[in-house]
């Protein structure tokens, strides 16, 4: 695309400046939320082919930014001598000024190769399958050999394709068609192997299945959980881990993920926007069931709850004495942490506004560091979740005295596709009230501590489920 549109656009100066304002303004957009603004241009379509279009238009600028500087930078007496010599404008062209602008416009291209391999790894948050999932799941589970090999192979990976970039830079400047082969040939045994799980999954036809998960621990386990309750009814099914709670629902109603489990409370506030004075207080059961009707008005099914609770709660260590939110309120100076969303939530604004809060410093940051970030009294206060097993006897959950913080119930969600579908319904149905709130904290615990791996938590709860 660069290319053709560098050419046309060296010998138009208009035309150059509206299409490189174009590019400049997709590379200034942040690659995660042009790949998120992806899944609902493409009606709900997840993984390969949002994350294929996004870095490609991501690609863009250097590429076409270097073949314009490339034709235009060429001695005007060369191509004046062309035009002498009767060469017409694709004469010239293809002899003349492709060749001469052939190692800039290579090596913008070796620019655009580095960027996208490094940027493909943020591709685990709309269901691509990517070196990032490591990355991802790594940060979430405080498994750092999972972190260092996504980092260490995205790094080996994009030096191997800059070099054979750079191989081709070489035989263009040497003249050399023996090194122009060979980094061909690499780069094309690249390409194949890189569409090889794409194209497979099309001739293959889909999985019967297609489950989608959060990325952090709770999903993960509960994720393999279901997977093995679907594979033992003897259906296929597809993992897509990491997604956004946002681009799940998106992609539920479209069809294109057929389960995932979600919390009433996420729903309430997020995609209800029960926001409002009058909806704080909301007993645990209208929230259910408001939630529960919504759903259905949205073409998802919810086929009930798990069990468990994963809502939000401020926590303190004990070593204060504050008890409450609003005797924490009267104390100045206190530095809070949560997660990456969480201040941005209406949860927390609902909850601001209500106690009149007022923090010295307010930190976000991933959550396997938030409790971390309070044993070493880094910050004052934290936004945990309830089904978190590390918050022991040290620390004291605040209480909630006017019941801003909705309540979470996990459900369990389905396309309606997916529910019109008897064996799976059937295989998922065992799990509706099985993981209570004690069983899920203890199972995240395990896990977020290093002792068991979130396969082996899976594992385990499946044969609990199984002899119930």
């Amino acid at each position: 695309m660069s290319i053709p549109l560098g050419v046309v656009a060296s010998r138009r100066p208009k035309l150059s400046e509206y299409l490189l304002g174009i590019a400049g303004i997709l590379q200034t957009i942040p690659t995660l939320a042009l790949l998120v603004l992806m899944v609902p241009l493409l009606g709900g379509a997840i993984g390969f082919l949002p994350a294929f279009i996004a870095l490609t238009l991501y690609s863009l600028l250097p590429i076409l930014a270097n073949t314009i500087t490339g034709i235009r930078g060429i001695d005007p007496t060369l191509t004046e001598a062309a035009r002498g010599l009767g060469m017409s404008d694709w004469q010239m062209l293809r002899r003349v000024q492709l060749p001469l602008a052939a190692p800039i416009i290579l090596s913008g291209i070796r620019t655009a190769t580095v960027l996208i391999v490094g940027t493909a790894t943020l591709a685990t948050p709309v269901g691509g399958t990517s070196l990032g999932n490591y990355i991802f799941s790594g940060l979430e589970m405080n498994n750092n050999t999972w972190i260092v090999f996504g980092c260490v192979f995205t790094a080996l990976f994009a030096i191997l394709l800059d070099q054979l970039v750079h191989l081709l830079e070489l035989a263009v400047a040497r003249r050399n068609r023996r090194l122009a082969w060979i980094a061909a040939a690499g780069l094309s045994l690249v390409i194949v192997a890189g569409l090889y799980r794409p194209v497979a999954r099309l001739l293959e036809g889909p999985p019967d299945v297609v489950i989608a998960s959060a990325p952090f621990t709770e999903q993960y386990i509960l994720s393999a959980l279901m997977r093995m309750q679907l594979a033992e009814a003897g259906l296929s099914v597809d993992q897509r881990q990491g997604m956004g709670e946002t681009i799940q629902f998106c992609a539920l109603q479209h069809g294109k993920i057929d389960c995932c489990v979600n919390y009433t409370g996420n729903i309430w506030v997020t995609q209800m926007k029960r926001t409002t004075e009058k909806d704080r207080g909301a007993s645990r059961e209208q929230i259910y069931a408001e939630t529960r009707d919504f759903l259905e008005r949205q073409g998802i099914v919810c086929l009930g709850r798990v069990g468990f609770e994963n809502r939000y709660m401020l926590v303190m260590h004990r070593k204060h004495g504050i008890t409450s939110i609003k005797q924490m309120a009267q104390v100045k100076g206190l530095r809070i942490a949560g997660d990456r969303q969480f201040f941005a939530r209406p949860e927390w604004m609902q909850l601001r506004d209500t106690y009149q809060l007022a923090f010295s410093r307010t930190r976000s940051m991933d959550p396997s560091l938030i409790l971390p970030a309070i044993e070493s009294d880094k910050v004052d206060v934290i936004c945990a979740y309830s089904s978190d097993g590390r918050i022991d006897e040290r620390f004291v959950v605040l209480e909630d005295d006017e019941r801003v913080l909705p309540a979470y119930d996990a459900v369990l969600l389905l396309s309606a596709k997916a529910a019109r579908k008897e064996r799976l319904v059937a295989a998922l149905r065992p799990l509706l009230g099985t993981l209570d709130d004690a069983t899920m904290k203890s199972a995240n615990a395990q896990v977020d501590t290093g002792k068991r791996s979130a396969l082996a938590m899976a594992q385990e709860l499946y044969a609990r489920v199984k002899g119930r």
